[in-house]
């Protein structure tokens, strides 16, 4: 089974399979204001080219908080989103087809 764990500090995402290291990816998180949330959540939902803001693939973890793409590469890096987790699209579409629904995401400080 594979596992996200988002290190907000580092603003990077780690995604495992069982207990193994895949790959890792540069996000953005939430700005001061709307920060992401922290805690253990699962996969609930998962859109293919949802467009917009939500560049190719959209995975929501919590109430309205999703793990997507962006019509804005530049903000990669940044505190600048309304609390979900943006990624280039290239990579949340990897990530996108390796994780199911219910695939266990961990965010932490």
């Amino acid at each position: 089974m594979y596992k996200i764990i988002i290190i907000i500090s580092e603003r990077m995402l780690y995604i495992y399979k069982d207990m193994t290291l895949i790959k890792y990816y540069k996000i953005a998180i939430g700005k001061p204001s709307t920060p992401t949330p922290v805690g253990n959540f699962k996969i609930l939902q998962k859109i293919k080219n949802p467009g917009g803001p939500f560049g190719t693939r959209w995975m929501r973890f919590y109430k309205s908080y999703g793990i997507h793409g962006t019509n804005n590469p530049s903000s990669i890096g940044k505190d600048v989103s309304n609390g979900c987790v943006r990624m280039y699209n290239k990579d949340v579409e990897e990530v996108y087809d390796l994780v199911t629904i219910g695939s266990p995401v961990q965010i932490i400080n």
